[in-house]
């Protein structure tokens, strides 16, 4: 199990691997035979940023089979995913604001990612896991009064298109079977959801296989796996919302009203 990173020290962007409270830092690319420089740094000094820089946030949509009872809806043939704009990735510890004309709800979803670590298109569920470089926490936020604003057009892209509206991390964790992995959402020191991945309608390595069927996915992109039961509004004028995976991490931002 490896955890790679990204940080700012002294206005430099490094990657590296993070052991505890030390980061070894390394060179070259992190999909592409990175290697140590002997140089560490200590957790401490350095800024956290999101883990890569996606070109693309894949999104799920009712992949859960206790929400989708919740919700009476069916239980999808094939995943159902909008795409986030890469410009709503956020660092974790980054502080997101609600834009200021905008006067509605805003929700949060605490979710797995899913982190691509290879060109990937059209690969089969058992080949999927060799084109995963691992997981992290994501918290897909959501503008919800937008989303059916206009009766004729439901407005996924936007509602969930604002910037900053994607912090995830703060680590991709290698070698983890995602089926074992429970998220759980913690609102102002209150938990609000507690779900099991292995509930997922579409696993992890189906998600990837079917997605590349439609389109190629790049190192760095991620796919949001969805939420599940818990999903509420943040009220506060200042909120403290932190994604909870054991095994991967735990995200923690501020959202402001």
């Amino acid at each position: 199990m490896t955890n790679w990173i990204r940080f700012r020290h002294r206005d430099q962007t490094g990657f590296g691997t993070l052991s505890g409270q030390e980061i070894v830092v390394h060179h070259g690319d992190m999909f592409d035979a990175p290697k140590a420089n002997g140089t560490t740094l200590a957790l401490s000094e350095v800024e956290l940023l999101a883990p890569c820089v996606p070109s693309k946030i894949i999104a799920l949509w009712n992949n859960f089979h206790a929400l989708a009872a919740k919700l009476d809806k069916p239980e999808p043939p094939e995943p159902l995913y909008l795409l986030k704009a890469p410009t709503t990735a956020a660092s974790p510890n980054a502080v997101v604001q609600k834009p200021a004309w905008y006067d509605g709800k805003v929700v949060y979803e605490g979710e797995l990612a899913i982190v691509i670590g290879k060109t990937c298109r059209a690969v089969s569920v058992a080949e999927a896991d060799d084109f995963v470089l691992g997981y992290t926490c994501v918290n897909d936020i959501t503008a919800a009064d937008i989303l059916n604003k206009d009766p004729t057009f439901p407005q996924w892209a936007r509602a969930k298109g604002f910037d900053d509206f994607c912090p995830f991390g703060p680590v991709i964790v290698t070698d983890v079977d995602p089926s074992t992995l429970t998220v759980r959402t913690i609102l102002n020191g209150a938990e609000r959801q507690s779900y099991k991945i292995s509930d997922m309608i579409f696993s992890a390595q189906e998600l990837v296989s079917r997605i590349s069927h439609d389109m190629t996915l790049l190192p760095g992109d991620i796919i949001a796996c969805g939420t599940s039961l818990g999903v509420g509004v943040m009220k506060e004028p200042v909120n403290t919302i932190t994604v909870a995976i054991d095994g991967v991490g735990e995200l923690t931002n501020e959202f402001r009203n």
